[in-house]
């Protein structure tokens, strides 16, 4: 019998949470294995768009590029539409621009991408490379003291083989066999719904529409057909979203219902038609022992304003620096448990976000008369366009605040008391727990590449007590880097002459003088204390 796979951390799923999960890891060069029961092979693409804080991760683990350029058209609209039928009257747009003529947001360097899930498989498959191991099968695992005992099939084989791996990760769905195996349970939190989504060929629709051409388009027909019909390439691949409200919509012909939502007469290919459930759960506990739940075995969400997946990756980056710090050794006892304390709460928060992004759609009226040519016409769809606006479903498709704003609090995030000041929206902050905040260094250097590895204290135009601070670190062999910076805007933005940035990029500690007892602080943000 061949003898066990030995391995850091085995990762049991090969979706975009998993395989984030494995570049991170690989970024830290700790070993893993992605084990995979399919063959990789996406048929019917559900993630289209990498939020911005993804794509921030993504750059740091070396894809952003390859993600960016992975074929969306740069000259294609990106706006969400709401209409009467595609092609049919507009009611409601809000313009985002194109890949190719938006500016860069002032807050990040990598905006939002359009990467549909069958293009952005095989680019993080070819990133993981040999550690990623399709068409296998995980049949049992049991912990042990000091490790997870599993056992895995290769399905092109039959061949079984036992895997030893410090930890376990689980990314195997929303009905995740893992999560039920350690008797965590996930309450739903609102109504489960059920929804078709129709992935059709049109090509040439993107050439009928001319400049009415969006990445959304909100239908505006009935209960069922109210969702987004979506661009999914930017040249000729759209899905249809419908709602399933009763027994009779679960089996209307899928060509039909296209036919219904475009007001063209033009051709159209079904390619297939998978019915889903809509659930809102977050799971009472995201670990157990050496077992780690992640990406939609922790948490799902409604896919309105595109924050499940997102979410998913936070996750993996929270996970992936605390999983190496344990495995090399410097890490506290307390250190893996701020996982669930940092990560459950702002799966709760984009939970809550996210439906209500839906329930926006779902209680929108569709008053009589909406779809009538002439002045009458004309005068409901202005009357619906102004609740719309007054809606907030600008929030949808501009949500900083959910992909940036999570700020932590948890028991390794220290420094002095810092009340939040409201300024009507969501700003960068260097506040202890937030995101550290991004500022160009050099044209194409910006403050967050500083980050992603050990820790990084930061101090503005001094250097006053930072040997000491370094050996703090390195009594404690925790990794640290020390960069100082002149840059008087950029010290306006950080706040504080020092700042502590942790390996996932976010702010360990703050202030304008280092504390007197530094072993303290370098307990305190590995989870020793």
């Amino acid at each position: 019998m061949n003898a066990p796979i030995e391995t850091d951390v085995l990762i049991l799923g090969g979706g975009p949470v998993g395989m984030a999960l494995a570049l991170d890891l690989a970024h830290r060069q700790v070993g893993h294995l992605v084990v995979e029961q399919t063959d990789g092979t996406i048929t019917h693409p559900r993630v289209g768009t990498i939020g911005p804080r993804s794509m921030e991760l993504f750059r740091r683990w070396g894809v952003a590029k390859q993600i960016r350029t992975a074929g969306w058209p740069g000259d294609h609209p990106l706006d969400a539409a709401w209409v009467t039928r595609v092609g049919g009257h507009e009611v409601y747009r809000i313009p985002l621009g194109t890949a190719d003529t938006r500016a860069t947001p002032e807050h990040t360097p990598e905006p939002d991408a359009i990467c549909p899930q069958h293009w952005l498989a095989p680019l993080l498959a070819e990133a993981v490379g040999e550690r990623l191991r399709t068409r296998s099968r995980l049949d049992s695992f049991e912990q042990r003291d000091d490790h997870v005992r599993a056992t895995i099939t290769d399905l092109r084989t039959g061949a079984t083989r036992a895997v030893h791996a410090r930890y376990l990760v689980a990314c195997d769905g929303a009905s995740s066999p893992t999560r039920k195996a350690l008797g965590i349970d996930a309450p739903p939190r609102h109504r489960t719904q059920v929804f078709r989504n129709i992935l059709f060929r049109a090509p040439e629709l993107r050439s009928l529409l001319g400049e009415r051409a969006a990445l959304f388009f909100f239908l505006m027909l009935s209960s069922s057909l109210r969702f987004p019909l979506r661009a999914l390439d930017g040249r000729g691949l759209y899905r249809l979203t419908v709602g399933v409200d009763d027994a009779s919509k679960s089996t209307m012909d899928s060509f039909e219902l296209v036919r219904r939502a475009v007001a063209f007469d033009t051709e159209i290919e079904v390619l297939s038609d998978s019915e889903w459930h809509l659930t809102h759960r977050v799971a009472d506990s995201f670990s157990a022992g050496r077992v780690f739940l992640t990406g939609d075995a922790a948490h799902t969400l409604s896919p309105s304003g595109g924050f499940g997946m997102n979410t998913g990756i936070g996750s993996a980056a929270d996970l992936g620096w605390k999983l190496a710090a344990t495995l090399r050794g410097w890490a506290g006892p307390g250190l893996l448990a701020t996982y669930e304390e940092e990560r459950r709460p702002v799966a709760i928060t984009s939970l809550e976000e996210a439906n209500v992004n839906l329930r926006r759609t779902m209680d929108r009226e569709l008053p009589p008369g909406l779809h009538d040519d002439g002045p009458r016409g004309e005068r409901i769809r202005a009357a619906v366009a102004e609740k719309l606006e007054r809606s907030g479903a600008r929030r949808e498709f501009d949500a900083p605040g959910i992909h940036f704003g999570h700020t932590y609090r948890s028991s390794i995030v220290c420094g002095e008391p810092e009340t939040e000041v409201a300024t009507g929206g969501w700003r960068p902050s260097a506040r202890p727990g937030a995101r550290a905040p991004h500022a160009w260094l050099t044209p194409t250097t910006s403050t967050l590449d500083l980050f992603g590895r050990g820790f990084v204290l930061l101090s503005f135009g001094t250097t006053d007590g930072v040997e000491a601070v370094t050996r703090a670190f390195a009594d404690r062999h925790v990794p640290l880097e020390t960069v100082t910076c002149h840059a008087p805007e950029i010290h306006a933005l950080y706040e504080r002459a020092h700042v502590l940035v942790r390996p996932d990029g976010h702010v360990a500690w703050r202030g304008d003088h280092l504390p007197a007892e530094l072993g303290g602080l370098v307990d305190k943000v590995r989870g020793a204390a």
